[in-house]
């Protein structure tokens, strides 16, 4: 197991979070956590996926850096074991053109990914979009419809006083859904709004409206409380239950 990546200059001030860069890779490691150092941010590495469980358990991180292509244990696994311990943004590295696997580790619950060949800027800024809608929210009241109950604040929800578990994601679906109505949303519509994205692959916001109903709806297969809307996205639907 890596030990943490230490940068050559003296840090001005406390770093912002605590991030694991996740990659077999040395070269992509390296660059990563510079990247991420100049940043602001606290930089664990690892180059295999039990030394990222390891050091996950040793420092819990605000945010994983993990690739899908790990000797022994793939990211997928590691992403699984993640979230089994609780909730932890997830961005994941893949190959360009494997779009089986990135669908797949977003049904695992990672948060985003990014293909290489990447920028290591458009990296730093997708980790500080993640982070930043990770944070609690406390100029948001609470959401409360169909049984569903949201605490911004808390970054908690429940369905029929039954605390549901989201990733941070599907957690920032469903708050825009319940603020928002009977209103009908594109994907396109939904990447800007909950992604904070102009553009991206929209498969992303397919995904997590199939997980986020099947931890909503009584029948995922009939969905009543998020609707799609043929030819148009998704209704969020409060009667509909």
């Amino acid at each position: 197991m890596q030990q943490p990546y230490e940068p050559a200059r003296a840090r001005t001030g406390p770093p912002r979070a605590r991030v694991l860069v996740v990659d077999d890779d040395p070269t992509v490691s390296e660059v990563v956590a510079g990247y991420l150092d100049r940043a602001g941010h606290l930089v664990d590495r690892a180059d295999d996926g039990p030394a990222a469980l390891a050091r996950a358990g040793e420092h819990r991180p605000d945010l994983v850096v993990l690739d899908l292509m790990l000797p022994g244990m793939d990211g997928l696994e590691v992403c699984r074991r993640l979230r089994e311990r609780g909730p932890v943004p997830v961005i994941m590295l893949t190959a360009r053109g494997d779009e089986d696997d990135r669908i797949l580790g977003l049904e695992v619950g990672a948060d985003d990914y990014v293909t290489k060949p990447f920028s290591p800027r458009e990296l730093v800024l997708r980790v500080e979009s993640v982070l930043r809608r990770s944070r609690p929210d406390t100029g948001t009241p609470a959401l409360r419809a169909a049984g569903l109950a949201l605490d911004p604040a808390a970054r908690r929800a429940t369905r029929h006083g039954i605390e549901l578990s989201l990733t941070m994601r599907e957690f920032d679906l469903l708050s825009f859904f319940l603020a928002h109505p009977g209103r009908a949303f594109s994907r396109e519509d939904l990447m800007r709004e909950v992604w904070g994205w102009d553009f991206g692959d929209l498969s992303t916001v397919t995904v997590h409206v199939r997980r986020l109903r099947g931890k909503v709806e009584d029948d995922p297969a009939r969905p009543r409380l998020i609707q799609t809307v043929w030819g148009v996205g998704y209704r969020f639907e409060p009667g509909g239950e």
